[in-house]
C-alpha cells in the first residue's frame, strides 16, 4: 500500500504552482497503473469489474474517499468499467492531493494482509 493513503489532502484555493510534469512522474512511481496526461495537467485509470453493481460499489466508495478529502475526480461508468480521472481545478493542474486520491482509490481494490 502507497504511504499516500496515510496522507489527507490539503485544502487549495489556488496561488500554489502545479506540479511540473517531472514532479508529476515522481509522484506517479506511487500510483502503478494510472496515466498522466500529454498536458500533465491530469492522472487517469481506468477500472474494470465483473458486472454492474461491483463497479456501482467502487464508484460509491471513490465518492466516499471525495467526499472525506473533500477533492472530486471525474468519473465515468459503464457496465463494467469506471474511468477515474484527477486534476485540482484551483491551480489548472496537478497536486499531491490528486496523488493522494489515486491511492486511496486503488487501496479499495488492494487486500489487505491478515495475520
Amino acid at each position: 500500500m502507497s504511504e499516500l493513503t496515510r496522507r489527507r489532502c490539503k485544502p487549495c484555493e489556488g496561488g500554489l504552482p502545479a506540479l511540473t510534469a517531472s514532479e508529476a512522474r515522481d509522484f506517479l512511481n506511487y500510483v502503478p497503473g494510472w496515466d498522466l496526461a500529454d498536458d500533465a495537467k491530469s492522472i487517469s485509470k481506468t477500472y474494470r469489474f465483473k458486472n454492474y453493481h461491483e463497479t456501482m460499489a467502487f464508484a460509491n466508495a471513490v465518492a466516499a474517499i471525495a467526499h472525506e478529502e473533500d477533492h472530486h475526480p471525474l468519473m465515468e461508468i459503464g457496465y463494467r468499467t469506471c474511468a477515474v480521472r484527477y486534476t485540482t481545478h484551483a491551480i489548472d493542474g496537478l497536486s499531491e492531493n490528486d496523488f493522494i486520491c489515486a491511492a486511496k482509490a486503488d487501496a479499495l481494490l488492494t487486500p489487505t494482509a491478515t495475520a
